[in-house]
């Protein structure tokens, strides 16, 4: 594999709560904006779409911080599961 490759952009998935229309899209670095409601009737919205590496969505998660948005959770897009990952059992290699 080569320096290329390993450092492709990732698909992000990012949670907030508040509300943001489309015109925000272009500042937050094109990512596509989906707004939804918690059970509670809290708006929610899901920021989806490429990040191009750690440095990048630090910048992200800065803006949404300046809008003062709270960031409910945050993702590569199509993980599965949540929590820690298992723990190797001890002693393992």
């Amino acid at each position: 594999m080569d320096e290329v490759q390993r450092h492709a952009s990732a698909i992000y998935q990012i949670e907030v709560q508040g509300r943001l229309d489309d015109s925000w899209a272009a500042w937050l670095d094109g990512m596509a904006i989906t707004r939804s409601h918690a059970c509670d009737g809290t708006p929610v919205v899901v920021l989806t779409g490429p990040v191009a590496d750690q440095a990048a969505l630090r910048g992200l998660l800065s803006r949404l911080w300046d809008l003062n948005l709270t960031v409910i959770a945050i993702a590569p897009a199509g993980a599965t599961g949540s929590g820690p990952p298992d723990e190797p059992e001890r002693g393992a290699p």
